[in-house]
């Protein structure tokens, strides 16, 4: 197959799955080994920050909110819960980062993460039948998406959007406002891991790696984002009378499949 091609196809399974609560991570790790080829960490990286960028575009309200209105309390408050999610994700990992923490690149992780996050979803959901959520972000539950996002980090399938918003279900936030939150901690973020990563790989670059092919990796994130924007804008409408219990047994699904792969000699 062309690298090229790989690439799109990358970019389109980055795309769809970066916000959707299924884990980015874990579905490039599974194209990847179905494709037969292994791109660098930078490259997963920075198209998830193309996917990232491409939705910023929906939340102009909230972004023209930071910019015209931020002498509100309102607007500072959630301004500094977002801060504060940032730096309960951030300063860990960038200690893990400094220690040269790596994901793990074998399947089975990623099919106990899928797993116990579609169990997670399923068990959630039928405990929040019947309940009525808020719309209103707390304090903890800012702390709660920065450890969220911190446990994604360290455990490939788990899912950046889908820990959070599981974390802020739990914590009673609507669905809507859990979507939006997560979905705006996540900017920062990943530009943040991105700009370290490519950092990185300008200045220290490791021993005996071969260049990367930016013009591949710009290829990437611009299909990724693309495809993100058409993603997002599906789920805001989705989440306003849809659970999340679908995307749950999705997860429980593909763990299965991949368990039965392994078992079957492939991967």
């Amino acid at each position: 197959m062309p690298d090229w091609l790989a690439v799109i196809l990358l970019g389109i399974v980055e795309g769809i799955t970066e916000f959707l609560p299924v884990s980015s991570t874990g579905h490039l790790l599974i194209t990847e080994r179905w494709l037969h080829i292994r791109q660098s960490d930078l490259f997963n990286v920075v198209i998830q920050a193309g996917a990232v960028l491409a939705v910023i575009p929906l939340f102009h309200q909230r972004f023209h909110q930071f910019l015209f209105r931020w002498r509100e309390q309102a607007t500072q408050s959630y301004a500094g819960k977002l801060v504060l999610a940032c730096v309960v994700t951030g300063g860990p990992g960038f200690i893990l980062e400094k220690k040269g923490f790596k994901l793990p690149e074998e399947l089975t992780p990623v099919a106990w993460a899928l797993l116990i996050g579609g169990i997670g979803f399923v068990v959630v959901e039928a405990w929040l039948r019947g309940k009525t959520l808020n719309d209103q972000v707390t304090w903890t539950m800012a702390v709660a998406v920065g450890l969220g996002q911190l446990v994604a980090a360290v455990f490939p399938g788990s899912s950046r959007s889908g820990t959070t918003i599981t974390f802020c279900l739990l914590l009673g936030l609507a669905r809507p406002a859990a979507v939006e939150f997560c979905f705006i901690v996540g900017i920062p973020t990943m530009l943040a891991a991105s700009g370290l990563k490519i950092f990185k790989a300008l200045h220290h670059p490791p021993p005996g790696t071969a260049p990367e092919h930016w013009g591949m990796v710009l290829l990437g994130s611009l299909v990724a984002a693309v495809v993100s924007f058409i993603a997002v804008k599906w789920l805001l409408r989705y989440v306003q009378t849809h659970t999340f219990t679908a995307f749950g047994w999705y997860r429980i699904g593909l763990a299965v499949l991949i368990a039965l792969a392994m078992l079957a000699g492939w991967g």
